[in-house]
């Protein structure tokens, strides 16, 4: 019998058999997948509740920060008079400089000065052997000499001939052939004059004199040497009393250092070291050049400094503070305390209420003038208020702080070290702190902010 022809009956318990595994795995795979899902249900869960357990302990964290005191410098605001200024990089320049030629050749003599020393205008300072001049010079009398006596001669024929032709001896022609030699020999002394002048000053320049007052530099030729006439290079004189110090500024800031420059006659000019720290002399604006530099788009200005203690010498590079004015009650703070945000400037400001807790706020201010550690400010504050100069980065609105006086720092573009940068009024919460001098004694840089 086929297995078509084979009766259902005989299928059925078959098919019977192989039924319940496919239901078996069925259940088992819906079970996995409930498993699978309470599983990340549960991680999900743990995450969210890690979370809000973190953002509790910043909360918690934050609230205590709040509460407890943020140590902070301040510093009280000052009104006092300040010098507004331009800067600029200086070349210090000799006054003037004679660089000593021989005017006459010859053997050079042992020198007369000792290198670097002052010189005086007029001072021989070299010699170059003058007997040949001399001898020229004698050789010269002598010419003058025997044409003068000559002229004499000369002069008396010529007196003789002439009471001769007045008693009618003689021609008129003999009497104008003596008259003639005479005047040839007049004119022979003459020339042996300016003979005698040249060679007078070919001996004196043997005698090489300092032209100006100022300091001689390094020898450039040893005696023994043969030098040439307006050849050789002897030795460099320097003027250091006066000095000029040369420096340029853009053209934009050339029309009002030229104004203020016509309205004063006398702008002052003050010379710091490289560091822009030490105060090395004090000066006025002479003039400025007559024509801006095309390639650079600045004009030269030069400046005048007495330097009579030569703390400028030629060559030194210098920054120049060019004083424009004066402000007299000017509202400064320590260029530490600006802060910037979206908001723009402000400053933290240090409140007091009537128990003495010390809290902090932000005070927008506006900017006038930006100079080095100091910045000169329009409106926002008043004289006496306290800013924060160190600790800020630690502050929100309503920070309790615990105050202290700020510590030194030195004034930038002075030479001499700035006090403590400033104290609370007297009498306030802060009374116990140590009062300070002014912040930033000397002059630092300008920059307007608008």
């Amino acid at each position: 019998m086929s297995f078509e022809e084979t009766p259902e009956s005989h299928l059925s318990p078959l098919s019977e058999t192989q039924q319940p595994p496919a239901r078996k795995g069925s259940w088992m795979r819906i079970l996995f997948y409930l498993v699978l899902v309470c599983g990340v249900a549960f991680a999900v869960w743990r995450i969210h509740e890690n979370q809000q357990a973190a953002k509790k302990l910043a909360a918690d964290q934050a609230a205590a920060l709040m509460g407890r005191p943020v140590p902070v410098q301040v510093t009280a605001t000052e009104e006092k008079p300040m010098p507004i200024y331009l800067t600029a990089l200086g070349t210090v320049t000799p006054y003037m400089s004679v660089t000593v030629k021989a005017r006459v050749s010859g053997e050079l003599q042992p020198v007369k000065f000792t290198e670097g020393q002052q010189v005086r205008q007029g001072e021989t300072i070299m010699v170059i052997d003058p007997r040949p001049y001399k001898a020229a010079l004698d050789q010269a009398k002598g010419t003058l000499a025997h044409d003068e006596a000559l002229l004499k001669n000369a002069k008396a024929e010529a007196s003789r001939y002439k009471a001769l032709y007045d008693a009618g001896v003689v021609s008129k022609e003999s009497m104008q052939s003596y008259e003639a030699a005479q005047g040839q020999y007049e004119g022979a002394i003459e020339a042996d004059k300016a003979a005698i002048e040249a060679a007078q000053l070919q001996l004196d320049w043997c005698y090489i004199k300092s032209p100006i007052n100022g300091r001689i530099g390094l020898r450039l030729v040893d005696p023994g040497n043969i030098v040439t006439a307006n050849t050789t290079n002897l030795v460099i004189i320097n003027q250091f009393q006066p000095i000029a110090v040369y420096f340029t500024l853009p053209e934009n800031e050339l029309p009002q250092v030229l104004h203020r420059l016509a309205a004063e006659r006398r702008l002052p000019v003050d010379a710091y070291d490289r560091g822009d720290v030490q105060k090395i002399g004090s000066g006025v604006l002479l003039t400025a050049d007559n024509q801006i530099d095309t390639t650079t788009g600045t004009d030269k200005l030069k400046a005048v400094f007495d330097n009579k203690d030569q703390s400028l010498f030629p060559n030194q590079f210098v920054n120049i503070h060019l004083v424009l004015e004066d402000r007299p009650n000017a509202l400064v703070v320590p260029s530490a305390a600006i802060q910037t945000g979206l908001q723009g400037s402000y400053v933290w400001v240090i409140d007091t209420d009537a128990k003495g807790t010390a809290t902090a706020r932000i005070q927008p201010v506006k900017i006038a003038l930006a100079q080095g550690q100091v910045t000169i400010v329009d409106s926002g504050l008043t004289a006496g208020q306290n800013v924060v100069v160190d600790g800020a980065d630690r502050l929100r609105p309503g920070q309790i702080v615990a105050v202290s006086a700020a510590r030194q720092r030195t004034g930038q573009g002075s030479g001499k070290q700035a006090s403590d940068k400033g104290a609370p009024p007297a009498g306030g919460p802060f009374a116990a702190s140590k009062p300070a001098s002014d912040q930033g004694n000397g002059k630092p840089k300008t920059r307007e902010q608008q």
